[in-house]
């Protein structure tokens, strides 16, 4: 949980959009610090219901369609933090260049990041645009990075990330612990990678692996957008380079006989009515991540890993899953540290740009360590 400070007259304005379960733990771990006012936006009303009378919280109702809007509720904010689906991020980077604040999101989807990029070109000074500032695509990118350091040459950067059910017992060996049109959109859409040095798409659910980490079985498998922009990053660099979403061994198979046999990934709003009726919702989490960076060094091959779990967790009086403890914190840490001097200061901000060490320090990005069990991590030799 970050650490209460004293708020006062100079606590930051921020807008955050979105009141959803992501949106609400981003908006207490901000107040709860006293150096942030946090006004959230939304067009539910029952969900902004769920944060009134938090202090430090206020809440408005919201068209972030809006152009209009979205500039006026800009008016006087040191930045905006969008916690909606893709969708909109592009018309919210879009006020937000005009209103003249920086811009934050959570997105997944690479044709959004493309879009947030091309808004950028046009940052004025001091206001930046920051996609993908959560778990996956996000701290994934920074733990990758901070590991491909020290080699002379690199050769392989494996990169998993799970947020898995702690008690799976259904068949699918999942609960929905996070934005369902998301889960989709990785499902469904093409991955990007490095292969043999060279830019690739391959399909989404294949390149199937296996591997056990304290003596539970897991699989592997590519999805979309976890790489953000680190593929671009280290493009020229590596030899191969790839990101795999980790399930309980059997998911993946009735996941692709939906997505593929069905056709079900090009029939979206019927997947999603299925997954969100038959697959309930869960708390009770762990967020598994696993990171390998394979390279030479002093012409000796070696290897370094990083792998740690976090587990669900009590804050603020309530249950906290572990997808929204990392999400929340992930974005939270960056916000926190641009506006302390600890990211680039205008245009487009990777997250591989921001320092692992800290992020660690920085008292959002504690929680990866303070929840987090079976933590195991290896420097260069």
């Amino acid at each position: 949980m970050a650490v209460r400070t004293t708020g006062g007259p100079g606590a930051h304005d921020v807008l955050l959009l979105g009141a959803g379960k992501i949106g609400r733990a981003i908006a207490k771990l901000l107040a709860d610090t006293g150096d942030y006012r946090v006004l959230v936006g939304d067009i539910d009303d029952s969900a902004l219901a769920r944060l009134r009378g938090i202090e430090r919280v206020a809440t408005q109702r919201l068209d972030v369609a809006s152009h209009d809007a979205l500039v006026a509720a800009m008016a006087g904010k040191r930045l905006v933090i969008s916690a909606c689906s893709f969708a909109v991020n592009p018309g919210i980077a879009r006020a937000a260049l005009a209103a003249g604040i920086s811009y934050f999101d959570l997105t997944e989807d690479v044709a959004t990041t493309r879009a947030v990029l091309g808004v950028s070109q046009q940052a004025r000074p001091g206001q930046v645009f920051m996609p993908q500032c959560g778990l996956a695509p996000g701290f994934i990118a920074i733990a990758g990075h901070e590991l491909t350091k020290g080699f002379d040459r690199l050769d392989e950067v494996r990169l998993r990330v799970g947020a898995l059910p702690q008690f799976p017992t259904n068949e699918f060996k999942y609960n929905l612990t996070w934005s369902t049109d998301g889960l989709i959109n990785e499902y469904c859409n093409p991955c990007e990678v490095i292969h043999d040095g060279a830019r690739i798409d391959v399909l989404p659910l294949e390149g199937l692996e296996h591997f056990s980490l304290d003596g539970v079985d897991y699989e592997a498998f590519n999805t979309s957008g976890g790489l953000g922009t680190l593929w671009e990053t280290l493009a020229g660099k590596v030899r191969n380079l790839d990101y795999k979403t980790v399930r309980y061994r059997g998911h993946r198979d009735l996941v692709a006989f939906l997505v593929n046999e069905l056709r079900l990934s090009s029939r979206r709003d019927i997947l999603k009515d299925i997954l969100e009726h038959a697959v309930p919702v869960t708390f009770q989490d762990v967020v598994l991540v696993f990171c390998t960076v394979t390279g030479w060094k002093n012409g000796y091959l070696h290897q370094v890993t990083d792998a740690r779990k976090i587990y669900h967790a009590q804050l603020f009086g309530e249950s906290w899953s572990a997808i929204q403890i990392t999400t929340a914190s992930g974005i939270c840490a960056v916000v926190d540290l641009f506006l302390h001097g600890g990211t680039p200061t205008q245009g487009f901000v990777r997250q591989e740009q921001v320092s692992l060490a800290a992020f660690l320090a920085n008292r959002f990005g504690t929680n990866y360590h303070q929840h987090a069990h079976s933590v195991m991590s290896a420097g260069v030799p």
